[in-house]
């Protein structure tokens, strides 16, 4: 779940991502929510018009909810009548992995196909750092992630390879003194593959290298 707020631009809404965009989606409006629905009818957004009124957001580009908010907002969608709901708790999306096979990308001289352990699952990314090796213990933004630059991280394929996130370079992540060099952040390796990527310990990493 993406929520993000941004007063200044768009007044006193709060704008909830709950899945990846679809061919054909359908809106409905109830007392200032707007639900948006895939094909299913499942709910993969909501806008939240004068959420003040349900619970006070604070803060600029991507917010943080809590779980009493969270439960809130939820409370406001049923009682307009609309359905699905946030969920009160996610997984992180910024994530410690280790690569644990890298092979040439089939249709391209500089991309690679890598598969990543995070501990509980793998998953396959697309990777085209000059600096990508096996072995490596990588940051990567799995899918409903959002970058600092308000970019979201979903499931695609390059070059007719499946991708189910993107492994990070620092200046992507926004650490300060990041390189301007292109290559991803590799981070020490005694990083438990599936644990929370930790922004501060990465500002010590680029410090040091």
């Amino acid at each position: 779940m993406i929520t993000t707020y941004n007063k200044p631009a768009l007044g006193d809404t709060l704008i909830v991502v709950l899945a990846q965009d679809t061919a054909e989606e359908t809106t409905k409006q109830a007392n200032g929510i707007t639900g948006i629905y895939d094909a299913q009818g499942e709910a993969i957004g909501f806008n939240f018009f004068d959420v003040a009124r349900f619970t006070p957001v604070e803060g600029q580009g991507q917010v943080h909810l809590t779980v009493d908010q969270i439960k809130e907002l939820n409370q406001a969608i049923v009682a307009a009548g609309l359905t699905g709901a946030l969920p009160l708790a996610e997984t992180p999306k910024f994530v410690i992995g280790k690569i644990i096979d890298f092979q040439p990308h089939p249709k391209s001289d500089h991309l690679h196909v890598t598969q990543v352990d995070f501990g509980t699952h793998q998953e396959q990314i697309v990777c085209g750092a000059p600096n990508a090796a096996l072995g490596q213990t990588v940051v990567a933004a799995l899918p409903g992630a959002m970058m600092p630059d308000g970019k979201i991280i979903w499931p695609g394929e390059l070059l007719g390879v499946p991708s189910f996130g993107m492994l990070c370079a620092a200046r992507e992540l926004a650490i300060p003194g990041a390189p301007a060099a292109r290559g991803i952040l590799i981070m020490p390796d005694d990083l438990a593959a599936g644990s929370e990527f930790d922004f501060k310990q990465a500002e010590a990493v680029v410090a040091a290298s």
